[in-house]
């Protein structure tokens, strides 16, 4: 990992609802992506949770956008939510095989895992079980990966040292179930990894009673991002470097967020393209 940077980005890019705003009005859908990539360094891509991608749909993300421009991925959901980590090993290994069709341009690997409720069964202990064997079979040293939790009491010792001695971040998300940035901080140890991954989720049921287009703010966020760069900047202080993604439906219009967070730290016009390229893997 260079020297310490942040790169933001939005959780997907393939939305109508930014034309006129990111992209302009005769754009293409497979255009997208390369306008997107003129205004920002990085993007996670949605669809792989999913499922994995053609190899000729990925070489066109790849081929559409410049060679400093970084892809971090979610793993498809057979992993994490039907197979809940065992017998995957093929699995996980097909998805990043086609992956690494974007070579150093792969970014983390984000194992998105639901909110277990007392209904589901799924204890903290049951879920490191789980994910201590699983860990050992996919290839630490050649990616970057992200564990990404919903129950905010698993946020622990346990967990922290599970992850921190494989060198595989926690994923810190802004979302209605977790503790506030303030608070994350305070946990000893909850920087697990080599570098630091936060997701802005916001509340989708919440949201989607409101809108079910991406093009326009309809919560106001701007305080809780502002509630961020505390955090953001105690992570670079030790000389980590931050990823960050803005989902829609944490206000409606991600990008606006990703650019209200950029103004915040400082990070606009050519002193932003220096700092995110300084995270570059």
């Amino acid at each position: 990992m260079a020297a310490p940077g942040v790169r933001l980005g939005t959780c997907s890019w393939s939305t109508r609802d930014w034309i006129g705003k990111v992209y302009s009005p005769a754009t293409k859908a497979t255009d997208y992506i390369a306008e997107y990539a003129c205004r920002y360094s990085t993007v996670e891509i949605d669809a792989t949770f999913y499922g994995v991608p053609r190899r000729a749909t990925i070489e066109g993300w790849r081929d559409r956008t410049p060679e400093t421009f970084v892809f971090s991925a979610k793993a498809p959901q057979t992993i994490t939510h039907d197979k809940f980590m065992v017998g995957c090993e093929r699995d996980i290994s097909e998805f990043l095989t086609a992956m690494e069709i974007l070579g150093p341009r792969l970014g983390p690997i984000v194992l998105q895992f639901p909110y277990y409720a007392r209904s589901k069964n799924v204890t903290q202990g049951e879920f490191l079980k789980r994910l201590t064997p699983f860990l050992g079979t996919v290839p630490l040293a050649d990616h970057m990966f992200v564990v990404e939790v919903r129950n905010k009491s698993w946020l622990d010792k346990r967990l922290f040292e599970v992850l921190r001695e494989r060198g595989v971040a926690l994923a810190l998300i802004d979302h209605p179930w977790m503790h506030t940035p303030a608070h994350m901080m305070k946990l000893k140890g909850i920087l697990t990894g080599p570098f630091a991954y936060i997701r802005w989720l916001g509340d989708r049921y919440g949201i989607e009673k409101l809108t079910k287009t991406w093009g326009e703010h309809v919560i106001d966020r701007q305080a809780d991002i502002k509630s961020w760069v505390p955090a953001i900047k105690q992570i670079l202080d030790k000389q980590i470097p931050v990823w960050g993604y803005f989902n829609s439906h944490y206000s409606g219009f991600a990008p606006g967020d990703v650019d209200v967070l950029s103004e915040l730290l400082g990070l606009t016009g050519a002193e932003a393209s220096s700092v995110a390229g300084g995270a570059s893997p």
